[in-house]
């Protein structure tokens, strides 16, 4: 219940900030029962709608809805979540493409904040196709903010503590509330915190409150920059899917 909770949160922030900039949004709900077959006939509805410059389907799917057949039906003009195949080829390429949202954001984080990239070591904790894995590229590949020293960790990686120890620039992504400690980071380095899970809290009146991959109050007096969570990586990624619409609107990238 407190991931719908979450879900549903974070989807009303897109739209509240769809509306302060003057997009119009929409939003077609589904059970978790919908059928396969209503989902896709649903984004060939959008995908043919002239009226329509970009759209998302929210992930996660329920488990009897193939995710990769949902994102695949997507037209790759309206795709502004950036996960479409045709997408993701053209980022690794460096040819004009609609961005992933969330690895978008951070790579605005980055250059807004002037964060030095070349040379330095970063390490991505999580290897998925939504984040860690785009974000390898991003951040290996010439240009700023990139050329990077980029290693990619995920559950299977040995001596873990020590490859983050060697961080200059750490990412965390990898989906387990406050999986970086104070140990695990470097005097001076930049942590970006991806994750975000909603618990249980006394100190709040909604009940509840979230907390990220990172221990932030152990880990941020270690830190040259440091995002919160709430109010950090997550407001970017609303504001690349923002930006990835304008483009779709403007027919930039297709």
């Amino acid at each position: 219940m407190a991931k719908i909770l979450q879900v549903q949160t974070y989807i009303a922030s897109k739209e509240k900030a769809c509306h302060e900039v003057g997009i119009i949004s929409s939003v077609y709900r589904f059970d978790e029962t919908v059928s396969e077959i209503k989902l896709l006939e649903t984004i060939d509805f959008l995908n043919n709608d002239e009226d329509v410059d970009g759209f998302i389907v929210q992930l996660p799917l329920p488990k009897h809805i193939p995710v990769d057949k949902i994102i695949q039906r997507i037209n790759p003009a309206k795709d502004v979540d950036g996960f479409h195949p045709i997408n993701i080829g053209r980022m690794v390429l460096n040819l004009p493409s609609y961005l992933s949202a969330t690895p978008y954001g951070i790579m605005q984080l980055i250059e807004r904040y002037n964060i030095e990239t070349e040379g330095k070591h970063c390490v991505i904790l999580g290897r998925s196709n939504i984040v860690g894995t785009p974000m390898s590229i991003l951040m290996s590949r010439k240009g700023y903010p990139g050329n990077c020293t980029v290693t990619l960790c995920h559950s299977k990686t040995e001596n873990l503590k020590e490859i983050c120890l060697q961080a200059d620039i750490l990412i965390a992504a990898i989906g387990q509330q406050e999986f970086v400690t104070a140990d695990m980071v470097k005097q001076d380095a930049v942590v970006i915190d991806v994750g975000m899970h909603r618990i249980p809290s006394t100190e709040t009146k909604s009940g509840y409150k979230l907390i990220g991959d990172v221990k932030f109050d152990e880990v941020a007096p270690k830190c040259s920059y440091i995002t919160p969570v709430p109010g950090g990586v997550g407001l970017m990624t609303i504001v690349s899917l923002l930006k990835n619409t304008l483009k779709a609107a403007k027919k930039e990238i297709f």
